[in-house]
């Protein structure tokens, strides 16, 4: 027989824990009670329960509402089969490894485009069932599944300007928000520092080049910031995007702010602006790339001779490649504020090629050149030529500098890097 409610509660008075079996008769009993009971009387009753089990207020009056029957077998957790087993889970990780690992929203809906050109080049080899698993994931799966691989990203760079005042009121300001244009051409432009952390004496620089609409990128190295360097490497980065610049807008580095650039727009009809002394934001398109694109490529390291820059453009030309056709970027259409919060929405994510492709402003011939180079490339191949140049490279810096930079700086290297990165190195 069980017990009677009396002697129990008076047990869990004197904080005396009650069995199972006595957990359940108190239940039972006082389920009878709260199904007849007033609301008032309800309360009561689960404050009543909740001393005397311990149990939190929600569950207890789930409890009375539900109470469990004697001798019923336990009913097992609903858990979800495994779904996604080891080997689509691998098949991600190769996929988001050659992809320099991009975040779910960027790589779901690339991956029925990127997954057949693997397969083609013979880079993946999935069977009916992996192939459909793999391209049905979301992206949130796709960041659960990989949290662990992506934990090592944290990095953060430094700037080097130095203003040029000479020329700096003949240039008109463009601020972030005039930033309108839909039309492939015009582009932002930045320096990236290669000082390794001392920035005493001279030292290659990154020039950096960025269309606003299309997200395509160009870089090219230089030895140091001297105009000549400077503009020179900026002419053959126009010479190379694959659609007529119109306009450039720059910081007011002394490397920009000069009349060989001035002259050089005015002759090209290229308009030329630059932004607001000390606000990143103004370019905020080309800082973006300075660390997705540059840094992540080629680290923090310190390189000053001419073979590291040689090298430098070497891996360029093959970064130019993997940026522009396998890498996919979202761009902010919208952002809404309700109070101190703010809502960004973003567009569907597209490669720069897919941008470029999908412009009226970029003429038919130009489009065709690019499909038909797009169709003779293996994204895996460059990433393993990329990871290849860039060993050659950190190997080229003072043993202290190359250990640093492998094991805390970039992620692609095998050394403290990414997970299975090794394995796609040649």
């Amino acid at each position: 027989m069980p017990k009677t409610l009396a002697y129990l509660l008076g047990k869990g008075g004197q904080d005396m824990p009650l069995t199972l079996r006595e957990r359940q008769s108190v239940i039972r009993e006082l389920a009878a009670r709260y199904a007849c009971a007033s609301r008032k009387e309800k309360s009561q009753l689960i404050v009543q329960l909740t001393e005397l089990t311990g149990y939190v207020r929600s569950y207890a009056a789930r409890v009375l509402r539900k109470p469990p029957r004697l001798g019923q077998p336990r009913r097992p957790h609903g858990k979800r089969g495994l779904v996604y087993g080891p080997p689509v889970i691998e098949a991600l990780r190769k996929v988001w490894l050659i992809l320099d690992c991009i975040s779910g929203k960027r790589l779901a809906p690339f991956l029925a485009e990127i997954v057949p050109i693997l397969e083609r080049h013979g880079e993946l080899r999935l069977d009916d069932d992996t192939r459909k698993k793999l391209l049905s994931m979301s992206a949130a799966t796709i960041d659960r599944r990989l949290a662990q691989d992506r934990r090592r990203l944290d990095i953060k760079g430094r700037s080097g300007t130095k203003p040029g005042t000479l020329l700096k009121h003949n240039i008109p300001i463009k601020t972030f928000s005039e930033w309108s244009d839909t039309e492939p051409g015009f582009v932002e432009i930045d320096l990236v520092g290669h000082d390794g952390g001392n920035t005493r004496g001279e030292y290659a620089q990154t020039l950096d080049v960025v269309d606003v609409a299309t997200r395509w990128t160009e870089t090219r190295a230089v030895k140091n910031k001297a105009q000549k360097w400077v503009f020179e490497a900026l002419k053959h980065i126009i010479a190379r995007i694959p659609f007529p610049v119109r306009g450039i807008d720059s910081d007011n580095g002394a490397e920009f702010i000069n009349d060989h650039l001035i002259r050089f727009c005015a002759q090209n009809r290229i308009t030329f602006t630059r932004s607001r002394a000390y606000n990143k934001n103004d370019s905020c398109y080309v800082e973006q790339k300075n660390w997705s694109v540059v840094r992540r490529t080629v680290g923090y390291a310190r390189y000053t001779t001419d073979a590291q820059v040689l090298l430098l453009n070497e891996i360029y030309e093959t970064l130019r490649l993997y940026t522009n056709y396998f890498q996919p970027v979202m761009v902010l259409t919208a952002k809404e504020r309700k109070g101190s919060k703010v809502t960004k929405h973003y567009d569907a994510p597209k490669t720069p090629y897919q941008r470029v492709m999908a412009s009226a402003c970029v003429s038919q011939e130009v489009k065709d050149r690019l499909t038909t180079e797009y169709q003779t490339l293996n994204p895996a191949r460059l990433k393993r030529r990329l990871l290849a140049l860039t060993r050659l490279l950190l190997k080229s810096c003072s043993p202290d500098v190359e250990a640093r930079s492998a094991s805390e700086k970039h992620p692609s290297s095998e050394e403290g890097g990414m997970p299975h990165a090794a394995n796609y190195t040649t």
